[in-house]
């Protein structure tokens, strides 16, 4: 038996290791975790086992997942998309119980001493089926720009109304597995006890959170603002349990209540580190509830609970896109995405398995097939575009008809500029060709923005410019440049790619984020990438020179100089504690300077000698009353040298290891 200590550095070093392996094959995190369970748990090498200390952590896990939730909900939002949130994912979540229900009790009748689950039972296990992941499928339509996309909204509607149902539905499901009394009486008192809790919390609270945290704020003291944090979120919790409801519940209507407060940014990146790591503890004890052995030997049952869900999910979902009135690829693609299972049907599974609704073996082989669902899902989601071309008989025709309008739009276009994008970097950049008298034509994924603009007469068609298929209906064989507006470096090379298979010579300018992916575009065939944060920094430097009297010719002269060096002297800079790092952080270029103290290893040395552009670094030297030395081969270093070097992170640590060691 291990010790507490031994217990959590298993845990950390077993879910450490998970989260590498999954993050490597751009896997979301979360399987991660249950895999790590599944391994480490007592049905794998039976390191850990579920035990108090570890169940009341994870249930913190869901709270601060809820908490998270109620920052995430916004009234005006809702109201916006209501048509949606409220058509479409209220009859998703219903006709998915419903369902479940109506499959549980005709499997009671035929097959009783195979599966009996009461009704009770079956509406929870529906709850737990009706959740999608948007862990994975944010994640996925993110990368694939398609959040703007109509089966985009689609999908964030469904997964909104589904984050709302999960608060009745932990209300619902204890109510319904007390046994004691009259059904419709025990329901009753949990809605009314809700209603009262929830009235209490938001009326009086709302009154009091705003000034409350105000008074905080203005001790200016980061400790006591997480400690207030922590005390609203388990607060909250702790009122809602004493009235008989879910922990989770309250630390959703704590997160509501913060949400209408200025400080809702601050709070959720401070919340996120704890929402983070207990929520992963909740899906290493969810892991360790699996039984490989059971699954693998009732495999064809895990099969059918796998495809069953899988499939009645996407044709229920496409079927309800489908009646709103969108295209049938839209539909198919909007069901193709929410097909999976999700988080919050762990936390209701869950719940269902401590209130013994359902028999452990079932509880396993479901919680088997939602693990295999969520791991297949962004395979699904990636090939849904060739899915949806093999199932909709018309969906060539559509896009066949969709790259004709683009192509008639453009025919008599020639010398054009080609925009991909068209928020607000490509509407100014359209605007200024037009001032120019330079034709333009834009491709954009938003099928609002490109209704409104084509209304007002803007040159935007509806269209992918990742597509090769878009690119040639959008005339790129007779454009005379190409300008990829939106920074997303994936998608910038998938352009990239087919322009230089299409027009070789065609110049193509790519926005980034920063110089991180600077040489990966260049080499991608680029003529020039414009990072934002380094423009940023020009457009602010110059105008702080020209209010300090510095002449504009000059300043024009500097800025001009910085583009045609291609920002060489700009980039990298001093990292410091408030840098997030990322997982490419050791390719990005930065700043690291090194004071040689006595006994470091280049004092009295050459520095041709130290090859410090070999290990990856240029170099500055500032000696003895900051004045910089011109670098040179012969150039001897002293100790009290300041060493400034510049290159990845990689090549700093190096060039570093060879001054000092």
């Amino acid at each position: 038996m291990f010790s507490a200590l031994e217990l959590t550095l298993i845990l950390l070093c077993a879910a450490v290791l998970g989260v590498v392996a999954f993050r490597m094959l751009h896997l979301p995190p979360m399987l991660g975790y249950l895999m790590v369970g599944i391994v480490i748990g007592p049905h794998g090498w039976g390191l850990a086992n579920e035990n108090a200390t570890t169940h009341t952590l994870a249930e913190f896990g869901v709270v601060f997942l809820m908490f998270s939730i109620g920052l995430e909900f916004s009234l005006p939002k809702l109201v916006s998309m209501r048509r949606n949130v409220f058509g479409l994912g209220m009859a998703q979540v219903l006709l998915t119980i419903g369902a479940t229900m109506m499959f549980g009790w005709l499997m009671s009748r035929l097959l009783p001493q195979l599966i009996d689950i009461s009704w009770r039972a079956a509406f929870a296990l529906g709850g737990a089926l009706a959740m999608s992941s948007t862990a994975i499928v944010s994640k996925m339509l993110t990368e694939r720009l398609e959040l703007e996309s109509e089966h985009g909204r689609q999908i964030f509607s469904i997964l909104l109304f589904q984050d709302l149902a999960v608060v009745p539905l932990l209300i619902l499901v204890p109510a319904l597995a007390n046994n004691t009394g009259d059904l419709v009486a025990t329901l009753m008192l949990a809605m009314m006890k809700a209603g009262i809790v929830l009235v209490l919390l938001l009326i009086i609270g709302q009154k009091l959170m705003r000034g409350w945290f105000h008074i905080v704020v203005k001790r200016r003291s980061q400790e006591l603002f997480m400690l207030n944090l922590l005390f609203i979120t388990l607060g909250a919790a702790w009122i809602t349990e004493k009235a008989g409801l879910s922990l989770a519940l309250g630390a959703f209507v704590a997160g509501m209540l913060i949400s209408e407060t200025e400080y809702k940014h601050q709070v959720e990146e401070d919340i996120k580190p704890f929402r983070d790591v207990l929520l992963g503890l909740f899906f290493i004890t969810v892991g360790m509830l699996l039984n490989i052995k059971l699954v693998l030997e009732n495999w064809w049952l895990v099969l059918l609970l796998l495809t069953a869900p899988v499939l009645l999910k996407f044709a229920l979902i496409a079927a309800l896109a489908k009646l709103t009135g969108t295209s049938t690829g839209v539909a198919l693609r909007t069901g193709l995405g929410l097909a999976q299972a999700g988080e919050f049907g762990f936390v209701l599974l869950n719940q269902a398995g401590g209130l013994q609704l359902m028999d452990p073996l079932i509880i396993q082989l479901i919680l088997a097939s939602m693990v295999l669902s969520m791991l297949t899902a962004p395979f699904i989601i990636a090939k849904s575009d060739a899915i949806v071309l093999k199932l909709s008989a018309n969906e060539w025709m559509m896009q066949s008809l969709a790259l004709t309008q683009i192509a008639t739009r453009t025919m008599t276009t020639q010398k054009h500029v080609l925009i991909a994008g068209f928020g607000r970097s490509g509407q100014s950049l359209a605007k200024l060709l037009e001032e120019e008298g330079i034709a333009y034509h834009a491709l954009d994924l938003d099928p609002d923005r490109v209704r409104e603009a084509q209304a007002a007469g803007a040159n935007v068609s509806y269209g992918d410019a990742s597509r090769r298929e878009s690119l040639v209906a959008a005339g790129i064989h007779r454009a005379a440049a190409l300008v990829v507006t939106y920074a997303s470096t994936p998608s910038a090379l998938k352009v990239l790619h087919f322009a230089h298979e299409l027009a070789p010579e065609l110049p193509v300018i790519v926005r980034s984020h920063d110089d991180s992916d600077l040489d990966k575009l260049r080499e991608a065939g680029a003529a020039e990438v414009v990072p934002e944060a380094i423009e940023g920094s020009l457009m602010l430097a110059s105008h702080a020179l020209v209010m300090l009297g510095v002449p504009l010719r000059r300043v024009v002269h500097r800025v001009q100089a910085a583009r045609d060096e291609r920002y060489t002297s700009l980039r990298g800079y001093f990292h410091g504690a408030s840098d997030a790092p990322d997982d490419d952080e050791h390719l990005h270029v930065r700043l690291h300077s090194v004071t040689l103290s006595e006994g470091a290893r280049a004092i009295g040395k050459a520095l041709g000698t130290l090859k410090l552009a070999e290990a990856g670094a240029e170099v500055t030297i500032l000696r003895r009353g900051k004045s910089r030395l011109d670098v040179k081969p012969d150039t001897v270093l002293n100790a009290g040298d300041i060493v400034v070097l510049r290159g990845t992170t990689d090549g700093v640590a190096r060039a570093e290891a060879r001054l000092l060691k």
